[in-house]
């Protein structure tokens, strides 16, 4: 092959790549103005759910069934009670927001007065330090509840071992059922070191 030859080669695949780049979108997807305006209709609960995620995250335990839904027809309030749910998960990841989202969810959703949170605090820092990694492994007992069997969380959610928030609301759950208030459980908790 010829000098000449070459550089015509190599020219003309300099060129196709110009016009290829030019005539295909960027790797960043379709380019668009530098401003421009979205409006969506919004309802009423969808509003309320994104000013408290907590307040509708006891929806996601049975209001979203994608099973019988069909593709294409979720709603903007489901993808926004998605949305919030992820956001009291993972604010739910740290001690402090643990407790935060353990209030919500006792005072809002069972009803309880604060003096019942206090004691719900005391009990569970005794127990996890409100971190939902917490395992016992002399017991078996997990998260931030320490229950044993730590399966049995799986009645609220089968995402038990990485959900602070599933622990959370097996734990109130048990909490009511067993003991009826959580300074019931504080005190059993105080005299046998257990609950």
């Amino acid at each position: 092959m010829t000098i000449k030859r070459k550089s015509v080669a190599i020219w003309s695949i300099v060129a196709s790549m110009l016009f290829l780049s030019s005539a295909l979108p960027s790797a960043y997807g379709l380019e668009f103005p530098m401003t421009s305006t979205v409006e969506i209709q919004g309802d009423a609960t969808a509003l309320a759910s994104a000013a408290n995620p907590i307040d509708s995250a006891a929806a996601l335990y049975g209001s979203i069934s994608l099973a019988s839904t069909s593709v294409g027809a979720v709603f903007s309030s489901d993808l926004a009670l998605v949305s919030s749910i992820s956001a009291s998960v993972e604010m739910a990841r740290t001690p402090e927001g643990a407790k935060e989202v353990a209030e919500i969810i006792l005072t809002q959703e069972y009803g309880f007065s604060e003096s019942q949170f206090e004691c719900l605090d005391s009990l569970w820092t005794k127990e996890s330090h409100w971190n939902y990694k917490a395992h016992n492994y002399r017991s078996g007992a997990h998260g931030i509840a320490q229950a044993l069997p730590a399966e049995k969380m799986s009645v609220v959610g089968t995402d038990w071992r990485t959900n602070p928030v599933t622990q959370i609301r097996w734990g109130i759950r048990y909490i009511t059922m067993r003991y009826d208030t959580p300074c019931k459980a504080w005190s059993f908790f105080k005299s046998r070191n257990y609950y």
